[in-house]
């Protein structure tokens, strides 16, 4: 690798990152600890690196003590890990500083990449890294690199900082306030259709924006990465489980799904086809919390990172969004500790369950209709778990409370659900 490209990869970073536009996010970091931050293509990971390299320099240090190496850049094309050591020359050669920082944006495009980021640790450099796959916090990654990294996922935005951007007040006081909570309302029922990208706040044809997102994410990050041969079964699968979503579907059915859209397919494949969505952040799963252990990996539910993504699939099907948008909060707030609680001998069927709080959530678009089914469910879940239980029905704009069987079942609008 030319050092003088290198340079000028850096330099010409360094522009991009003063003259960017930094949008505050709900994520913070440590001082000196090394980090990877990993998500979804345009979740907002090259911001948040673009904030901690403005920060370094507002705190004393120089430009010239920023390394900023981003792997998309096309004069990179042909970079391996052998080269990763002119970038330390490179650095060396631009500032006599003790510390360099380092940034190093979609490194997994580089097989390798790994050890290189242990050396760099091992040396007690100041590393920053980024990557779309979640291969990278694989155990066999994890191993490789000893705990020597923090791992932030970085989603797109919350409905929290949606509003934020907004510039639209969304505390208790507001909340409280007519005219404001009408502004959250919209707000979040914005946020419910078009997801949370942040780049895609800008434009007035955000589906045109999202589109293209999925598109990188599709060929790029899963078709291209794992070498898929079967395109048209692909996208099919996805456009079958973006169908089902609120439901759970196995691999057995999905395939049969694709097959009856006349592609040929295989259960092997929608397995592994749904594990490259995974791994691009595209999509994730909700296991059933009571069943055995081969019916929790072969019949989950899924859902989309971002609802902007699913609503480029569903035409006037605002209770699926909804439900989405209720799944992706637990997502991000609880991680892999959710649930759906299904069961064929007690016939309870909960939408999202939270061992850990022994709460149970259900999603209903409006309880006019719904109120009789979402409270039996949730008041025979209460009749067969011990403890004190949170029963909650979230709902698009109703809020009251029910109480039934000396149980109390909180209904809540899901603005007030996702802003908790």
């Amino acid at each position: 690798m030319k050092k003088n490209i290198l340079k000028k990869v850096i330099f010409e970073q360094i522009e991009i990152i003063q003259n960017a536009e930094i949008i505050e996010r709900d994520y913070e970091f440590e001082q000196n600890v090394n980090y990877i931050l990993v998500g979804l293509r345009r979740a907002g990971k090259s911001t948040l690196l673009y904030k901690i390299a403005r920060e370094l320099v507002e705190a004393g240090n120089d430009w010239s003590q920023i390394v900023y190496v981003n792997f998309e850049d096309d004069r990179l094309l042909g970079f391996t890990k052998d080269d990763f050591n002119d970038i330390i020359e490179t650095a060396y050669e631009l500032t006599d500083a003790k510390e360099i920082y380092y940034f190093f944006d979609e490194i997994q495009i580089i097989d390798g990449w790994e050890h290189f980021a242990r050396r760099m640790a091992d040396q007690k450099k100041h590393v920053y890294i980024t990557g779309s796959n979640a291969k990278m916090l694989s155990a066999e990654m994890q191993k490789v690199l000893g705990g020597r990294y923090l791992s932030k996922m970085i989603m797109p935005f919350s409905l929290s900082e949606s509003l934020d951007y907004k510039r639209i007040e969304h505390d208790e006081k507001a909340l409280l306030t007519t005219s404001k909570a009408a502004k959250i309302r919209r707000g979040c029922q914005e946020y419910i259709l078009n997801g949370g990208f942040p780049e895609a706040q800008h434009f007035i044809n955000k589906r045109e924006y999202i589109k293209s997102v999925y598109e990188k994410v599709l060929l790029g990050d899963m078709i291209e990465r794992e070498n898929v041969n079967n395109k048209m079964a692909l996208r099919l699968m996805i456009k079958k489980i973006a169908e089902t979503v609120m439901h759970e579907i196995s691999f057995n059915t999905l395939a049969g799904n694709v097959k009856a859209a006349g592609t040929k397919t295989s259960t092997d494949a929608m397995i592994n086809y749904v594990s490259y969505a995974e791994n691009a952040y595209l999509l994730f799963r909700n296991k059933n919390y009571v069943a055995k252990f081969a019916e929790k990996e072969s019949t989950p539910r899924f859902y989309f990172y971002d609802n902007g993504l699913l609503s480029l699939f569903l035409i006037d099907k605002p209770a699926a969004l909804l439900e989405n948008a209720v799944a992706v909060y637990l997502k991000r707030k609880f991680g892999e500790e959710v649930y759906y609680y299904k069961s064929s001998q007690t016939g309870v069927d909960i939408d999202f369950y939270l061992p850990e709080e022994n709460c149970a959530i259900q999603v209903a678009y409006s309880i006019d209709t719904a109120e009789d089914r979402e409270t039996k469910n949730l008041i025979s879940f209460a009749a067969k778990t011990e403890g004190k239980q949170h029963l909650m029905i979230v709902t698009n704009e109703e809020e009251r409370t029910i109480t039934k069987d000396g149980l109390t079942i909180e209904v809540i609008p899901v603005h007030k659900f996702i802003l908790n």
